[in-house]
C-alpha cells in the first residue's frame, strides 16, 4: 500500500521562513510548458534559491530549477529559465508598491495544486538580521522545553 500526500504542496521554501520576516501573502498562478507541469507533479521543483522579480508590469520568478521531464523529448526546456505568474494588473501594482518600499522582497514560498492548476504562494519578505534569527531559535527552544515540562508533569 502505498501512502499518499495528504496535502497537494509539491514544494516548500522552508528556509524563506528562517531568513525573512513574511509580511504578506499572496497566490498566484504560474505560467509553465506542458513538460514543467509534469515534471512538477512528480515532486521534481526547487524554490531554495528563488525570488520574484517586477519588470514591464508583469511579475517573473528567477532561480527557480524544476528539473526536466525523464519521459520528455525536444520540448523540454531549460531548468532554471524565469517563468511568468498570473497575477491582476491591480495586484501587480501593490506588490510593485509593496515591494519600492526599503529592504522588502518578493520570496516564492511555497508550490502546491489547486483546482487541478498549479500556484504558487508569494510572499512579500523582509530580511532578517543576525540577531533576529538567533532570537527566533531561543523562542523555539524555550517553547520546546516547556511543552516537553508540561508533558512530563500531566504524566504524573
Amino acid at each position: 500500500m502505498v501512502r499518499q500526500k495528504s496535502s497537494n504542496t509539491l514544494a516548500q521554501n522552508k528556509k524563506a521562513r528562517h531568513e525573512y520576516f513574511i509580511e504578506e501573502t499572496i497566490e498566484a498562478g504560474i505560467a509553465l510548458v506542458g513538460t514543467e507541469v509534469k515534471s512538477v507533479r512528480n515532486g521534481k521543483c526547487n524554490l531554495k534559491e528563488s525570488y520574484g522579480d517586477i519588470y514591464n508590469g508583469e511579475v517573473f520568478i528567477k532561480g527557480m530549477h524544476i528539473s526536466p521531464y525523464e519521459q520528455g523529448n525536444i520540448s523540454n526546456v531549460e531548468s532554471l529559465r524565469q517563468r511568468k505568474l498570473l497575477l491582476h494588473k491591480e495586484q501587480i501594482i501593490r506588490l510593485n508598491g509593496l515591494v519600492q518600499r526599503d529592504g522588502f522582497t518578493l520570496v516564492p514560498l511555497a508550490m502546491y495544486i489547486k483546482n487541478g492548476k498549479v500556484k504558487v504562494a508569494l510572499g512579500i519578505c523582509k530580511g532578517k538580521s543576525n540577531y533576529d534569527k538567533r532570537d527566533v531559535l531561543l523562542e523555539k527552544a524555550h517553547k520546546r522545553d516547556v511543552d516537553r515540562a508540561m508533558k512530563e508533569r500531566n504524566r504524573e
